[in-house]
């Protein structure tokens, strides 16, 4: 819990959302006292591991000064990936292809706003998110705070370094084939892609077509649960409007979980992945908690469906939608252009066929979940790779060397599933390892109940990583 006297920035920088927010209700702190430590926080880590894009230092401390502090948010900071709109500052999507400031925030960006939190600034993505790395050539790399020399992941890698650098308690990330639950896994948070349509892509109708989800990083289920329950909920123009659930996200994290049938499996869906030893040995041990925590558990030996076929169709189709939004497709990434490029050529009969068969993948997997409430898996086959993965690569080979990082992620992003990266463990070098949860439905809640008593059950998970140099 947050100390009496919370004067100390190392000390702060540990703060859960929860934490944070009673400190300022009991007076042990203020919004601009908190938001003053954010910003020393960043400007001290951030020359380290080069998560922040954009630093709104001045409006953040006017917005702190002037915050209500009856809002469920009053005063907690944030960090929001340069995917979103923020008002008065340009949409980068991680390169130079837009200069022109947003007229208006996101439709998530305002909601965190009316809830009270403090945006902070933008952080770091590769260009379109199409890499689970975070490294651009209009930025450099990302790193990873566990460990300089290795990458957060991606695409969502600066927001996960933020919150695992003890930046800000949760960052905004959006996921469109593990974006979100791959950093999560790399720097030991948790990080949930929500169900399809459940969180609002305003002011587009969509985000990637219907890969895209937008979703939070944060270091506890609580958490995530507070800031899901601000952000969830359609928009006018949504393409896949999904409304929010009859009971709260903050409900399902704080209600204990019920016994529940489990199964697991590290076997990716594509034989060529290899699953190195520690991460498939992370997974069989959360299996064996939960077992002697009283759930039925499965093995699963039978490999689940490769989407990764259909799934590059989407996924190149999408990035040649992401360049009809930008000001100045002229200045994008080479590996963009050609992809983009590529994604051109898919003729609609092509892709109208990739949305059927994703429909029938859906059905599939919902077809098995009749006999399991929860799938886990591990989040990416390997331990976090280290920096470089973009050097001197060109698209084709980009994509190759992502196949072991999206092995377990690209699934949810074809059917639209939830599913939830939560830090399970650490690699014998001291590297976060990630498992991810698969939940049926727009079952998010059960996720969530789940992650909860997981953090319950591993006290010694992942949470923040060592202090910065």
């Amino acid at each position: 819990m947050a100390s009496e006297k919370p004067t100390h920035i190392e000390e702060m920088a540990r703060w859960s959302i929860t934490e944070t927010i009673a400190a300022i209700r009991e007076g042990r702190a203020t919004a601009r006292l908190v938001t003053e430590a954010a910003i020393t926080r960043i400007e001290r880590a951030n020359p380290h591991i080069n998560a922040v894009h954009t630093l709104l230092r001045e409006q953040a401390l006017a917005d702190a000064e002037a915050i209500d502090p009856s809002l469920p948010l009053a005063g907690v900071p944030t960090l929001i990936k340069a995917e979103h709109d923020i008002e008065g500052i340009p949409t980068t999507l991680g390169g130079y292809g837009n200069s022109t400031p947003a007229q208006h925030d996101s439709a998530v960006v305002s909601r965190l706003r009316a809830a009270g939190a403090i945006i902070l600034g933008t952080t770091h993505m590769p260009e379109f998110g199409q890499f689970p790395w975070t490294e651009g050539a209009s930025f450099g790399h990302t790193r990873n705070p566990w460990n300089l020399h290795h990458s957060t992941g991606g695409s969502s890698g600066g927001s996960a370094a933020a919150v695992a650098a003890g930046c800000v308690p949760f960052a905004i990330g959006s996921d469109g084939g593990g974006s979100i639950r791959i950093p999560a896994s790399c720097c030991g948070l948790i990080g949930l892609k929500p169900v399809r349509g459940r969180v609002s892509t305003s002011p587009w109708p969509d985000l990637w077509g219907r890969l895209g989800t937008i979703g939070p990083l944060t270091r506890t289920a609580a958490d995530t649960a507070l800031v899901y329950d601000i952000i969830a909920g359609p928009s006018e123009h949504d393409a896949f409007p999904l409304p929010r659930p009859y009971n709260t996200f903050t409900d399902a994290a704080n209600q204990a979980p019920q016994r529940l049938r489990i199964a697991w499996l590290t076997s990716p869906a594509n034989p060529l992945i290899h699953v190195e030893r520690h991460i498939a040995k992370t997974v069989h041990d959360v299996a064996r908690t939960l077992a002697k925590a009283g759930h039925t558990i499965t093995h699963l030996t039978q490999r689940w469906p490769n989407d990764q076929p259909n799934y590059l169709i989407e996924f190149a189709h999408a990035i040649a939608q992401e360049r009809k939004r930008v000001e100045h497709p002229n200045r994008l990434e080479t590996r963009t252009r050609h992809t983009a490029n590529a994604g051109r050529l898919i003729p609609p009969a092509l892709l109208k066929h990739a949305h059927t068969v994703a429909t029938k993948l859906a059905a599939d997997i919902e077809t098995r979940f009749a006999e399991y409430d929860i799938v886990i898996t591990p989040t990416i086959a390997t331990a976090p790779p280290k920096l470089g993965q973009l050097d001197t690569t060109g698209s084709f080979h980009a994509l190759i060397r992502s196949l072991p990082m999206v092995a377990f992620t690209t699934l949810a992003n074809t059917t639209g599933h939830a599913s939830l990266s939560f830090p399970a463990s650490h690699t014998p070098d001291g590297l976060p390892i990630g498992i991810q949860l698969y939940a049926p439905g727009g079952d998010e809640q059960r996720l969530l109940t789940l992650a909860a008593q997981l953090e319950r059950l591993l006290p010694n998970r992942p949470t923040i990583a060592p202090t910065l140099p």
